[in-house]
């Protein structure tokens, strides 16, 4: 593999080699949330103008998550297999599609389903994983990864401070409508330029692919039973998102179509339990080697850490313009650039998650980072409106430090367990991030603000215990070269 030296120093500032493929990974990342996110700051204005009940609202809301989920194991799979620079382009041209058909909606329902299809966006950051992973050494893997998501996940917060100008540039009741177009056009501009300046692998370095495709591969049969329990959840939260539409909350599907969903995520299940199967059934009879084996049990806690920690950052950016608009009576632009501070963190608080697990050691960062994000949580809870404004920016700042930072160092582990599988690993774990999403905006349509922290606060106690079963990555990861002989990846 062409790295570093041991002695050289990751130097943010150059625009060469790989630190030249992180900031225009980073970079296409970053327009991915641009485009993703390109709703929240301009909510009120969009639900006034098309003139959306406060249970639409939140119905778009969770529509703009739910199709991550399965989005994400996809792109882990196209891009472990076509790699990462055409994957990552190609989805940047589709996913400017539904930013166009947003922009032009004239109902709930276009609006509805443009939101729905652009989820797919959301899925780029798995692309981005993998490609770091290629072209950075354990020794700065975390932090390189940490630069990657931080920087990328800024997009948000660049919407939240941008789009809401660009709107009022354009002005009238349709400036919301040129704010998101435009995220569409750049998006479309940028896939062409990613394609034409990157390469999947440093000269001369392999690119290792999975052998079978379809499902991801498991080196024992308890791994292959963990595996098909921790893809329960992930239908729970499409089943639950139907329920969000169904007769009974929303209205936005008949009885008809809910129970068809319904049936079609159970035979979805069984047929995804068939693929799997036919991939994994000879670990039942003949295991492979111990030294080509890994613990799929790393990737499932991985799993639920990301559901508590990005689940609730998806979740928090979504509904906090809302909570600052009417915890504290500011008007919609106002309320959306004060809520941009928790995801500003985002440019400080992954990498130094990646920083600190270079430096110190992967589960310990992680236990003090979900430890933080409990109390910061709890935290918010207390907000009210008889809280200076000023103090209330500051605790959502200070809880995002942690949320950030523990997804950070999260994904400082996820490339150091099966570098072949890298993409579906990242893409399994990042669609948790969207299953935790999911959960918690349907938790915030049943309860009030206070009790919405607190269950987030909760499930991050909950993972600190889950946790403690994580074992710190040593040693290397073992791949088979195209001519059959075995190259070691330090993972130390």
């Amino acid at each position: 593999m062409s790295h570093s030296s041991p002695s050289e120093r990751l130097n943010l500032l150059s625009f060469s080699g790989n630190v030249k493929v992180l900031h225009l990974s980073w970079l296409a990342f970053f327009l991915c949330f641009f485009a993703w996110f390109s709703h929240a700051p301009l909510l009120m204005a969009i639900a006034d103008s098309l003139a959306l009940t406060p249970d639409q609202v939140k119905t778009l809301l969770i529509l703009n998550v739910a199709l991550t989920i399965p989005a994400r194991m996809i792109i882990g799979m196209l891009t472990d297999k076509y790699g990462p620079r055409l994957t990552f382009s190609a989805l940047l041209a589709i996913g400017s599609i539904p930013c166009f058909v947003f922009a032009v909606a004239d109902s709930f329902a276009q609006a509805a389903i443009a939101r729905f299809f652009m989820g797919f966006i959301g899925a780029g950051f798995v692309i981005g994983i993998r490609m770091v992973s290629e072209w950075f050494p354990a020794r700065h893997l975390g932090t390189a990864e940490g630069v990657y998501g931080g920087w990328g996940n800024f997009g948000s917060a660049a919407g939240a401070i941008c789009l809401p100008t660009i709107a009022l540039m354009f002005g009238g009741e349709d400036g919301w409508r040129y704010a998101i177009g435009l995220t569409g056009v750049i998006a479309l501009l940028y896939s062409a330029i990613y394609y034409n300046s990157v390469t999947d692998t440093p000269k001369g370095a392999t690119y290792f692919k999975p052998k079978k495709i379809g499902a991801m591969e498991v080196t024992s049969s308890g791994d292959f039973l963990l595996l098909m329990l921790m893809k329960l959840p992930m239908y729970g939260a499409l089943a639950l998102l139907t329920w969000k539409l169904s007769p009974a909350e929303a209205g936005l599907l008949n009885q008809f179509w809910t129970w068809t969903i319904y049936t079609f995520l159970a035979a979805l299940y069984l047929l995804e339990l068939k693929k799997t199967w036919s991939i994994n059934r000879e670990v039942f009879s003949a295991p492979p080697a111990p030294i080509h084996r890994y613990k799929f049990k790393q990737v499932a806690i991985l799993n639920l850490l990301y559901f508590a920690t990005f689940g609730s950052e998806l979740a928090v950016i979504s509904m906090l313009p809302l909570f600052f608009f009417e915890t504290f009576s500011l008007d919609p632009v106002k309320a959306g650039l004060v809520a941009s501070a928790y995801s500003f963190m985002n440019l400080v608080s992954r990498p130094t998650g990646g920083m600190l697990s270079d430096k110190y050691g992967r589960k310990l960062v992680l236990m003090i980072l979900v430890a933080g994000l409990a109390g910061g949580y709890l935290l918010m809870a207390q907000i009210g409106e008889s809280w200076p404004l000023y103090l209330a920016v500051g605790a959502a700042m200070l809880c995002s430090f942690f949320v950030q930072a523990g997804a950070g160092a999260v994904f400082a582990v996820v490339p150091l367990i099966k570098r072949r599988l890298t993409g579906q690993i990242a893409g399994m774990t990042g669609a948790y991030g969207n299953v935790g999403a999911v959960f918690f905006l349907t938790v915030l349509t049943l309860v009030d603000y206070h009790t919405f922290f607190l269950v987030i606060a909760g499930t991050a106690v909950f993972s600190f215990l889950i946790l403690l079963l994580m074992e710190e990555p040593e040693g290397h990861m073992v791949e088979v070269m195209p001519d059959g002989s075995v190259s070691l990846i330090d993972v130390a």
